[in-house]
């Protein structure tokens, strides 16, 4: 059973309002935790409420009963805020809307204050939240009180596993977003209102190291596990991401253990989907070389957020959106020029990842604000490798997943770590990886690169032409030391149309001033 098409349940609503007094409040619900986890029956479809809080806001979709109360449910959606944050404040994607203070993200102005990055901080506490109740509740003592054991209770510890997976995913997310100074709490801590105190990068970074080497032994195999739910590739990947980037997190290089885990994922059996196009389509449950996804579906998982917004918001203009398999755009974004001019021709016709739509469209940004100025990205679609549109008849809500961890980033980051001199690898192996995600790109060995090609900065472009709107590129600029300075600037950035340097503070984003507030024990990240 794909996880998409779980039975969410509906028992399990936590309240939150940020990081307020109560970052770990007790869910409240009707039926009571020792008559709802008595019943191993219910168990799956708890952890699949943790899953389904990526792609879902609430208790009903798409709308009337929200996770977080105060906050619209499509607007405060996970991945929907963890995709603005990553792409919209780089040189791959604006947005025309002028909401709020969304235009802060693409200029680079961003307060304390900015409502955007306030639902990416609730949100990631939120999930911490739901897992940690999770977690506290299928300890073995537990399971036995409960009388759950046999299969069912180490199916039990499996699912507590993944949920510990989870928890450590978005304390990832508050590393790299807010350096890790954020409140900490996990199962340990007691249940009801309290001030949770603040960490810092070191001990984040420690922790979640020690809590993915801890559940690697207790998740499935690579590739055994239901679609769309963690595994020990899963965990690999994790790891990988948090080593490539310790010289950011920690200032202490690990890219041997990066490799290490890079390794390990690239021997479990995963391939290149032989077209680039379908990893991004419909039925890419299909795709050999997802390794984990945040899954959608268009009748299971109705959201304004997640993938819905991520499709209809890329469509406009004269753009068809039968085409995409929806019922209409949300003329809202396209990429830069700094990014488009990374291909050689925008049009596709020799690396075949170039999707963007050039019809009626400018290349230059003069206008924020105005859809036709920038080329739309026509990467993700609702409709499948065949042709079929989506589930949803109305055209609203999508089928299509979201690919979180795939191959040929593991590819990617072994060439950068061979480069960055790790131990366990080596320049020949890199280059054959190189030619390998070339060679699908371009259909035959014409986009092939040599050796000498093979540079930190050659893949640092190649890791933008095919990871593009796929929520790695600010992290990866960052850990290139260009997302602040005056040596790589694209249109609009610091706001200004040629772009400018900005101040390095903005590495990471403010913790919202309405949690500095409620909670004494926090202080604002620095140049906040």
């Amino acid at each position: 059973m794909l996880l998409s098409k779980i039975l969410f349940c509906t028992f399990l609503i936590v309240l939150v309002g940020g990081c307020t007094k109560d970052l770990d409040r007790f869910p409240a619900y009707d039926p009571t935790t020792e008559t709802v986890y008595a019943d191993f029956a219910n168990y799956k479809g708890i952890l699949a409420k943790i899953y389904s809080g990526l792609v879902l806001s609430g208790q009903s979709g798409p709308s009337g009963n929200p996770d977080i109360a105060g906050i619209d449910e499509g607007f405060s959606n996970y991945l929907r805020q963890y995709w603005k944050l990553q792409e919209l404040t780089t040189d791959e994607a604006v947005i025309a809307w002028n909401d709020g203070s969304l235009p802060e993200y693409h200029k680079m102005t961003w307060t304390d204050g900015n409502e955007f990055n306030r639902a990416m901080y609730d949100r990631i506490f939120y999930q911490v939240s739901i897992a940690n109740e999770f977690i506290r509740q299928t300890t073995d003592g537990n399971l036995s009180t409960r009388s759950i054991t046999g299969a069912d209770a180490d199916e039990a510890r499996t699912f507590r596993a993944e949920a510990r997976f989870l928890r450590a995913l978005s304390y990832w997310h508050a590393l790299d977003i807010y350096g890790g100074n954020v409140p900490f709490v996990t199962d340990a801590d007691p249940i009801g209102a309290f001030l949770p105190q603040q960490t810092n990068a070191t001990n984040l970074f420690a922790y979640i190291e020690n809590e993915l080497k801890e559940v690697e032994p207790l998740l499935l195999a690579a590739k055994t596990n239901e679609y769309g739910r963690a595994d020990k590739a899963a965990c690999w990947m994790l790891l990988a991401k948090l080593y490539l980037n310790a010289e950011v997190y920690i200032g202490s290089a690990r890219y041997t253990d990066c490799l290490t885990e890079v390794n390990k994922v690239l021997s479990a059996g995963y391939s290149l989907e032989s077209n680039y196009a379908n990893n991004f389509l419909a039925d890419n449950n299909n795709s050999p070389e997802i390794i984990f996804s945040a899954n959608c579906d268009g009748l299971r998982t109705q959201s304004y957020g997640a993938m819905t917004f991520l499709i209809h918001a890329s469509v406009g203009g004269s753009m068809d959106p039968a085409a995409f398999g929806i019922n209409g755009g949300w003329f809202g974004l396209r990429a830069t020029s700094a990014f488009v001019n990374k291909f050689e021709d925008p049009t596709g016709f020799t690396d075949k990842r170039a999707m963007f739509y050039v019809n009626g469209q400018n290349l230059e940004i003069n206008d924020l604000f105005n859809f036709t100025d920038g080329f739309p990205v026509s990467k993700f679609k609702n409709v499948t490798s065949t042709g079929v549109k989506g589930s949803d008849n109305t055209g609203t809500f999508v089928d299509t997943d979201w690919p979180m961890f795939r191959l040929t980033d593991a590819h990617l980051m072994y060439m950068e770590c061979v480069l960055r001199n790790a131990s366990g690898g080596d320049k020949s192996t890199a280059l054959t990886y190189a030619n390998a995600i070339r060679g699908r790109a371009y259909g035959d060995a014409s986009g092939n690169i040599q050796e000498t090609d093979l540079t930190l900065n050659w893949i640092l472009d190649e890791r933008a032409r095919e990871l593009y709107w796929e929520a790695t590129r600010r992290t990866d600029l960052i850990r290139y030391g260009l997302y602040t300075s005056a040596e790589y600037l694209w249109p609009w950035k610091g706001g200004v149309k040629d772009g400018t340097a900005v101040a390095d503070f903005r590495n990471i984003m403010p913790i919202p001033q309405s949690d500095i507030t409620a909670n004494t024990n926090l202080q604002q990240n620095q140049g906040y």
